[in-house]
Formats: C-alpha cells, sequence, structure tokens
C-alpha cells in the first residue's frame, strides 16, 4: 500500500457550512489537484479514493462533497444551494488549500455540472487556478438537454423500445431544459440514455454506474452515504432551473489560465456535438481539445490510462513553466 504524507479527511467551514474534503500526498511539493464532482450532487470521492490515487506520483490530491451532498449535506440549508454560493465556496477551499499546503495556485478537474462550477471559478478567481481541465464539458445547458433528449427517444425508436418511447413522450422534450416535473423527469431520460450508451459506452445502468459504487465504498461512511442518496434530489431540484440557463460559447470563453476539454466522442449526456464550436471560440495562453474515442461521458474512467498520462503532460508542462 503506498504510503502518503497527508492522508487527511477533515471538515472545513466554507461559506458557514462544515463541508467534508479529503487530501492524499506523497510529497507536499507536489503541486494540488482538485476534484470537482458532477450532478450537482454526486460526490466522487469514493471512486477518487478507489481509482485515482495513482496521480499522487505528481499531484497532492483533493476530493471535496460540495455543499448539499455526502459528507456536506447534514446542516446544509437548501436556500444556500445556489451557484454563487457554490462557486464561492469552491474559492474558499482553494483558499484553504493553498493556505495549509504552502501553494500559490491549484489545478482544478471538472466532470458534468463540475465543468460549469470549474468555468465560473476560473473566470472569477484566476489568481488561483494554474490551469483547468473538463470532461464531459457543459456548453449550453438548453441546447444540451435538447440534443441530449432527442438522441434518448431516436435510440429508443429504433430499438422498438416501446416502454422508454411511451417514457421519454409522456416526460415531453425539456421545456427552457428542464423536465416535467424536474427531478424525476431528468432522472427518467437520464436512464433511458443510460441504456443506450449515451452516458457510458458499457451501457451500465445508473444503479450500477452511480449508485452500487456510492453504497459499496469504504471511503464513505453511512453518514456520508445517506447525504449522497437524499443530496442529489436536493441539489438538483434546487440547482438546476438555475443552471441549466448558462451558455458559454456565447457568455464565458476568455481565461487567464490554460483551459483544457477532455471529450468523450461518444457523449450524449453533455452532448460531443456542441464542443467544438465552444473549444474554436475559447481564448486562452494555452487551450486543447483531446477526443476520447472510446468514451461517452466519463473518459476518466472510461479510458483512465490515456486520461492521466496527458493530464500530466499538460498540467506538469505548466508547472515547469511558472515561476519558482
Amino acid at each position: 500500500m503506498k504510503k502518503y504524507i497527508i492522508d487527511r479527511k477533515e471538515r472545513v467551514t466554507l461559506g458557514g457550512l462544515k463541508q467534508t474534503i479529503h487530501i492524499w500526498s506523497a510529497d507536499q511539493r507536489h503541486p494540488v489537484l482538485l476534484f470537482l464532482h458532477g450532478g450537482p450532487g454526486v460526490p466522487n470521492r469514493h471512486g477518487i479514493a478507489k481509482r485515482h490515487l495513482d496521480l499522487t506520483d505528481s499531484f497532492t490530491v483533493a476530493a471535496w462533497d460540495q455543499r448539499g451532498t455526502g459528507g456536506s449535506y447534514f446542516g446544509c440549508d437548501p436556500a444556500s444551494l445556489t451557484l454563487e454560493r457554490l462557486v464561492d465556496d469552491c474559492i474558499e477551499l482553494i483558499d484553504y488549500l493553498c493556505r495549509t499546503l504552502g501553494k500559490r495556485k491549484v489545478y482544478l478537474i471538472g466532470g458534468s455540472w463540475g465543468t460549469e462550477l470549474g468555468t465560473f471559478v476560473c473566470a472569477k478567481a484566476p489568481d488561483r487556478v494554474a490551469g483547468y481541465i473538463g470532461y464531459g464539458q457543459v456548453v449550453n445547458g438548453v441546447e444540451n438537454e435538447a440534443r441530449s433528449y432527442a438522441f434518448a427517444l431516436d435510440q429508443a425508436e429504433r430499438a422498438g423500445d416501446a416502454k422508454s418511447v411511451e417514457t421519454l413522450k409522456r416526460i415531453g422534450p425539456p421545456v427552457d431544459g428542464q423536465y416535467r416535473p424536474v427531478f424525476e423527469g431528468l432522472m427518467a431520460q437520464r436512464r433511458i440514455l443510460s441504456k443506450y450508451g449515451g452516458h457510458s459506452v458499457k451501457k451500465e445502468s445508473y444503479f450500477k454506474g452511480t449508485v452500487l459504487p456510492i453504497l459499496r465504498s469504504p471511503e464513505l461512511s453511512p453518514r456520508d452515504k445517506l447525504g449522497a442518496a437524499k443530496g442529489y434530489r436536493l441539489c438538483l431540484s434546487r440547482m438546476w432551473p438555475t443552471i441549466v440557463r448558462y451558455d458559454f460559447l456565447r457568455d464565458l470563453h476568455t481565461f487567464e489560465m490554460p483551459y483544457y476539454i477532455f471529450q468523450g466522442r461518444r457523449d450524449e449526456n453533455t452532448p460531443a456535438s456542441l464542443i467544438q464550436d465552444y473549444y474554436d471560440a475559447i481564448q486562452a495562453p494555452d487551450k486543447d481539445l483531446v477526443w476520447f474515442e472510446r468514451s461517452a461521458h466519463g473518459p476518466l474512467g472510461e479510458e483512465p490510462e490515456k486520461f492521466k498520462r496527458l493530464l500530466r503532460e499538460k498540467f506538469l508542462a505548466i508547472e515547469r513553466s511558472r515561476p519558482t
């Protein structure tokens, strides 16, 4: 088992709420890599602990249960679940990591909703972010849902899957990115999307791909697992109507740090068809769009060796170029 000089699971107060983080480091001289999970409300601390701590050969790795889910669920005021509050929580966490680990900046890696959060943090606190990688990159929430719904319906119709077609027609196409009702409709669409490979090329069910790993994880306490179960519905229901309205192609594509997108070619959750135009519009000191041909929404898990090799290459090149 690998030896860590830091293996610290702790509660940190961010925006007045105690929130759970875990930090692993084999060498405190390494730059800090902060993971931003998706959802909102789907923690990934368990997945990082199980599959991605090989990154500690180059980074001090930090995982965080965002406000309202997992180890950060209990005590959360639902009214505080706003985009602005989560962006500020993240910046406060970055300040805490820099202060306690002796750094000036951190590297961000975000997946799905985490790409929205990370992109807003890049814009609001550019002096604290050394570089960014997004996968399952969100571009335009309203168009995202229109294309994702159309893919699921088309695949179900082609397969003669009358039950899924009936479900999708019952919830109807999303209006301004929102299903009816918001949580139940979104979950129904995502289950069908998963069935036809739009979320994972393995075509895993939502339960097998998302719920079961949480339930089986030794990284998460029983209380954390309960917080994840309750927090997913809470965070999505409260935040979705706001976060789905953003259009980064229109509003946010200029950055002061290197900005990279690692995108699964088969992604229909955050459709790959939206990515190229956004990438072309990005202005940053360095940028790259890397396609993962055998991945859908989660190339970090679907093509991990390639993903982590390129992550190291991108971020360590930035680190070597930074003034000491």
